[in-house]
């Protein structure tokens, strides 16, 4: 028994079908991984073009497929960023490396923070890379990441507090937080009217659109994945029902669409 054990041992490792158990360059690929975290929670392009290698295949959670070109341009479009802005800081958890000589997959869990003045909102989603070690370097040929759901609980708390801030906003004319948590597609109908978010912003900003919530009545809010209805009642000018759609997105939820009527 003990001889057939040994030959076939010998026999997986003379035809490679053994797989690394031990990643030798842990350290050094766990080292490249947080500084490109850092890097591009900067929006920095010389870490990005430094982490992709010119050959790579990237899909991101959103289900977009592109090419390092394609990331530098997005990085490099992504207009500057204001100090009233939300600030997203990237980081990574339980890190695995598992290297196969000049080769490494290096899978962890991506934490998204993103910060503003009201509220911290933090997406967590599932990463994967291969590197491949060429000239001394190590370069990702191919990156998948998949976004880690919320718990249903969690999104509706959510769902209510933006809901408050997006009225809270309009009552107040305080278009900076409605800038903050609208999509830039967002647009309101109402009755057979639609307008969209910036003649929203002029209108309230000139003090034309002013709608208040009604006192401590809560909304009800149905959740359909990474979209959020809420439907409630609002108060001012006259009595109004309204319907409120939110995305999920990477910095958190944001309104795309507003529906008032009588």
């Amino acid at each position: 028994m003990k001889r057939v054990a040994s030959s076939t041992i010998l026999l997986l490792l003379m035809t490679g079908t053994v797989f690394a158990q031990t990643a030798p360059d842990a350290a050094e690929l766990t080292k490249l991984l947080n500084e490109f975290l850092a890097g591009a929670s900067r929006n920095d392009p010389a870490v990005h073009e430094r982490f992709w290698a010119d050959d790579l295949i990237y899909t991101r959670s959103a289900g977009r497929r592109v090419n390092k070109a394609e990331v530098l341009r997005d990085v490099r479009n992504e207009p500057a960023r204001k100090p009233t802005d939300p600030k997203t800081t990237y980081t990574a958890e339980d890190i695995r490396v598992q290297q196969y000589g000049d080769t490494a997959v290096v899978a962890f869990r991506l934490v998204a923070t993103t910060e503003t003045s009201e509220t911290t909102h933090v997406a967590k989603l599932l990463n994967s890379g291969t590197f491949v070690k060429r000239n001394g370097k190590w370069q990702v040929v191919n990156w998948q990441s998949t976004r880690v759901p919320y718990a249903e609980t969690d999104i509706k708390v959510g769902a209510e507090a933006l809901d408050i801030i997006i009225f809270d906003s309009i009552r107040k004319a305080d278009v900076n937080y409605l800038t903050q948590y609208t999509d830039p597609n967002f647009i309101w109908t109402q009755g057979t009217n639609v307008i969209t978010r910036q003649q929203m912003l002029d209108g309230v900003r000139a003090g034309k659109l002013k709608y208040g919530k009604i006192g401590s009545e809560r909304p009800n809010v149905s959740v359909y994945g990474d979209t959020v209805v809420v439907r409630g009642s609002l108060v001012s000018p006259t009595a109004t029902n309204y319907t409120l759609t939110l995305s999920n997105q990477i910095g958190g939820w944001k309104a795309v669409a507003l529906h008032t009527t009588n």
